[in-house]
C-alpha cells in the first residue's frame, strides 16, 4: 500500500533541490496553523456522545488565538458509522494534510479512525472507549492475545472493563440481592467486549459468586426485547446490566416496566451518560445507575486554560443552555493534549517526531493525569493506552423535575467525592 508517508518520501529530494537552489518550498513556519482532524458522532444514534464538541472546539480555538497558538480543526461527522468515520479518516488525513487526529465516542468511531491512521503513518489520540474494544478490536486476531501488536502512531486514553465491573460489582455490593444478574449486550464493539467469556463481564460475575443470563447478542436499534425481558423474568433477576445506545435503552425500559421485570438494580453502560436518555423515561429513570468517568465535581483542571471542572460545566450550560454532559471533558482533554504534544515536537509535521511526542506525555489534565507507559496496564497495552478514573453514580428525580447524577461508588478513584449510596429501584 502506497501511504501517506511513501509519498512524502519521495518528494524529500524534490525538496533537498529547491532548499539549495533558493526557490521557496512550503514548509511548517510560525505563521503556519497547525491542523488537526476531529472526528466523532455528531449525527445518528450516537449523536449524544458529540453534543458537546461545537462547544468545546470553539473555546479551543479562541484560547489558543488569545494565547498567541496558531491552530486550526478540520471536523468530520462519522454519522455513528464505522464505514463513514474511516472514510472521513482518509480525507482527513489525504485531502486536509492535518499533523494530528483527534478521535471520540465508541468502538464504532474511534476504532475504523485509528485503524485508518496507523496505516496511514498518521499520529492519533482516541478517547472515549474503553481500553480492551479499542486496542483488542484493532488486532489481526482478537482471540489470539499471543498475536496482538502495539501501534506506532494510534493511543488512546480511557477506562478499562476491569474498571467498570470494579465500578458496577462496588455499586451492586451496597445493596442486598440473589446476585443473579442479566445481560444486554449488543452486536456490536462494546457489546461484544462486554461479554467476552474472557476479557469481559462473565469470568468477573462468576468469580465473585454473580450468575449471569446472557441471552445473546441482539442488533441496535432493536424494537422488541420481549425475549429477554422472559428470560430475566424466569431467571429472577434482581439486577440488569449492559451497554446500550441511548434509543435501545429507552425502549427496553419502557417494555421492560410494561412486562412487569421488577430488578432491584439497573446500571446500564453509554445510553445513561446522558440527562436526556434518563429525562425521556420520565420518572421511570429514578434511581437507574452508570459509570461516571466526568463530572463537574471531579477535582481536576484544564492545563489550557486553568478552569476546574466544574467552572468548564458551567460555561457549558451557559452557553447551550443543557445540562452538562459526560464527554465535555474527554473532548476538551484531547485539545489539552494535541497543544502539549505539539509543544513537545521536535517537528510539527513529522508524523514520527508527533508519535513520539504522544508516548511521552505526562499532563494532568481536566479528566485527570494522562501518562502512556503505566506498568498498572497488562504489558501488551502499556505503551497505547492511558488509563483514566472512573466511578460510579445513580440517576435521582429532582424536586420540580428533571435528574442530579449522585455519585455513589468511589473505591477506584477516592479523590471524587461521594455524594450519597445506592438506592434500590422503586
Amino acid at each position: 500500500m502506497f501511504t501517506r508517508r511513501d509519498f512524502l518520501k519521495t518528494t524529500a529530494a524534490g525538496g533537498a533541490v529547491l532548499a539549495t537552489s533558493g526557490l521557496a518550498a512550503p514548509a511548517i513556519a510560525q505563521d503556519v496553523a497547525i491542523k488537526l482532524g476531529y472526528v466523532s458522532p455528531q449525527t445518528g444514534p450516537l449523536a449524544a456522545f458529540g453534543e458537546a464538541d461545537k462547544f468545546v472546539i470553539d473555546a479551543f480555538l479562541a484560547t489558543t488565538k488569545s494565547k498567541g497558538l496558531n491552530y486550526e480543526v478540520v471536523v468530520k461527522d462519522s454519522q455513528s458509522n464505522p464505514n463513514r468515520a474511516a472514510e472521513v479518516a482518509k480525507e482527513l488525513i489525504v485531502d486536509d494534510e492535518i499533523n494530528l487526529m483527534l478521535v471520540s465516542s465508541t468502538p464504532e468511531t474511534t476504532n475504523p479512525v485509528s485503524t485508518t491512521c496507523e496505516a496511514e503513518e498518521m499520529p492519533c489520540i482516541s478517547t472515549v472507549a474503553p481500553w480492551q474494544p479499542w486496542f483488542i478490536g484493532q488486532q489481526g486476531n482478537p482471540g489470539d492475545p499471543g498475536s496482538w501488536k502495539p501501534f506506532n502512531y494510534a493511543y488512546h486514553f480511557f477506562w478499562g472493563l476491569e474498571d467498570i465491573i470494579a465500578v458496577y460489582t462496588g455499586m451492586w455490593g451496597q445493596i442486598e440481592t440473589n446476585k443473579k444478574v442479566g445481560g444486554l449486550f449488543p452486536n456490536d464493539g462494546d457489546g461484544n467486549a462486554w461479554g467476552d467469556k474472557v476479557v469481559g463481564f462473565p469470568p468477573v460475575l462468576e468469580k465473585l459468586g454473580y450468575g449471569l443470563t446472557d441471552t445473546g447478542r441482539y442488533q441496535n436499534l432493536t424494537d422488541d426485547f420481549s425475549a429477554q425481558i422472559n428470560a430475566f423474568k424466569q431467571s429472577k433477576t434482581d439486577i440488569l446490566t449492559g451497554v446500550m445506545i441511548p434509543p435501545d435503552l429507552t425502549t427496553f425500559w419502557n417494555q421492560a416496566k410494561q412486562q412487569g421485570l421488577k430488578p432491584k438494580i439497573a446500571s446500564i453502560g453509554k445510553a445513561l451518560l446522558f440527562p436526556q436518555t434518563v429525562d425521556a423515561l420520565g420518572e421511570a429513570g429514578h434511581n437507574l445507575s452508570t459509570e461516571v468517568w466526568w463530572t463537574p465535581s471531579h477535582p481536576f483542571k484544564s492545563s489550557l486554560t486553568g478552569e476546574t471542572a466544574a467552572m468548564v460545566a458551567e460555561a457549558f450550560t451557559k452557553s447551550v443552555g443543557r445540562p452538562w454532559t459526560q464527554p465535555i471533558g474527554f473532548s476538551h482533554a484531547l485539545f489539552e493534549l494535541a497543544v502539549d504534544v505539539m509543544k513537545r515536537a521536535e517537528d510539527v509535521a513529522d508524523g514520527d517526531a508527533v508519535a513520539k511526542a504522544i508516548g511521552e506525555t505526562k499532563l494532568d489534565t481536566l479528566v485527570g493525569p494522562v501518562a502512556w507507559g503505566s506498568d498498572k496496564l497488562p504489558p501488551f497495552a502499556q505503551k497505547n493506552v492511558a488509563k483514566t478514573p472512573l466511578v460510579g453514580g445513580q440517576w435521582r428525580l429532582k424536586q420540580g423535575g428533571g435528574y442530579d447524577l449522585v455519585i455513589v461508588e468511589n473505591g477506584l478513584a477516592p479523590n471524587v467525592p461521594l455524594g450519597g449510596k445506592l438506592e434500590a429501584l422503586a
